[in-house]
């Protein structure tokens, strides 16, 4: 049976209790400063294995070290709160190719872990779910909406639409309401994995000319992560979003080339291309493109950021902080895994 959900607005979010999953890496430490801003009290849930806790220093935020796949630290973690916005997952696709099983134990079985005991609670009244535009697969048609067939392409996109259609069946069954936004590519400061956006910007900091890339023809649609938090934050406050998939993107894509320009003129310089076969994945995705129409009409959102002057924030933020990545499995190319961008150029020029 559907149970009683109080109507909530961003101006009665102050004192709201919340949970992120995730809340100390790329997204979710976005999503745990903005809602601290709107006066939410925030206890994030993060095991370490790719968040990391200065991304939330000076933030007046509960932390719960641990896993989603333990019921037991889910079950205290969710007392007494009121909505859960779920980010944690392994998100990383070329990881995916080395240990699939370790993908579907954490992005589909803690979801369904987490959303259980969500159900179960007296207290939550709604649940986030963080899809990704990688459950579409490459586009059979411009812009992609809502009902584009999923086709996904990776172990990590079976995944997430595994948690994804869990999450709308058990909304469907239990009346816990629950929104799944499916964001397409982020990008921004607090980077936890080797996106393509953070892999071009090192390579050119590095300062060497020759950028390795992979499939450059393929393109992506690409929001700030700023811009992405606030859809998330829109779809758990909207009445409308209940039970809904919401697509968040630009709504416009670019190449990886063309990306790898725009950077270079962020970063001032110049470069000749490699095409380094490693690079390359063995069933990639050509072309995503959002159709965000919905997310303007349901949750009233616009991406506010440019592409440029996105690039150019995170440019910055990167010269100011270390890049590291942690190697969770074995198997995955070294070069992923390797920070290269030496202290020297962490100043701006």
């Amino acid at each position: 049976m559907p149970r009683v959900v109080r109507f909530v607005t961003d101006a009665s979010m102050k004192g709201l209790r919340a949970v992120v999953t995730g809340g100390a890496g790329f997204i979710g430490s976005e999503l745990t400063r903005q809602l601290v801003q709107r006066g939410v009290a925030v206890t994030v849930l993060d095991n370490f294995a790719s968040g990391k806790k200065e991304y939330l220093a000076g933030l007046p935020v509960r932390i719960v070290e641990g896993d989603i796949c333990d019921k037991e630290k889910v079950a205290e973690t969710l007392k007494d709160q009121a909505i859960v916005y779920h980010v944690a997952a392994l998100p990383f696709i070329p990881d995916s190719y080395a240990n699939p099983e370790e993908f579907f134990r954490v992005n589909v079985e803690g979801t369904i872990a987490l959303m259980r005991h969500a159900i179960e609670s007296e207290s939550v009244e709604r649940f986030v779910y963080l899809s990704s535009s990688e459950v579409y697969g490459t586009a059979q048609t411009v812009p992609m909406a809502e009902d584009h067939p999923t086709l996904p392409r990776s172990t990590y996109a079976v995944s997430k639409l595994a948690a994804d259609r869990t999450v709308f069946t058990l909304y469907r069954e239990h009346g816990l309401p629950s929104v799944i936004v499916r964001l397409f590519n982020s990008y921004g400061p607090n980077i936890t994995q080797p996106y393509i956006v953070p892999e071009i910007a090192l390579q050119l900091l590095e300062g060497k000319g020759i950028l390795k890339l992979g499939n450059v023809d393929s393109s992506r649609d690409f929001t700030f992560v700023e811009d992405s938090v606030r859809a998330i934050i829109l779809s758990s406050l909207s009445k409308d979003a209940i039970g809904e998939v919401i697509n968040v993107g630009s709504g416009e894509d670019v190449t990886i080339i063309r990306l790898a320009r725009y950077i270079a003129s962020v970063v001032g310089s110049e470069f000749s291309l490699e095409n380094d076969p490693s690079r390359f994945r063995p069933y990639d995705v050509d072309r995503l493109v959002c159709d965000n129409s919905k997310a303007k009409r349901v949750l009233g959102w616009e991406p506010k950021v440019e592409l440029q002057e996105g690039l150019r924030r995170t440019v910055h933020w990167i010269r100011k902080h270390p890049v590291t990545f942690k190697a969770p499995f074995r198997g995955c190319a070294a070069w992923y895994r390797t920070p290269r961008l030496p202290a020297s150029r962490r100043s701006e020029p």
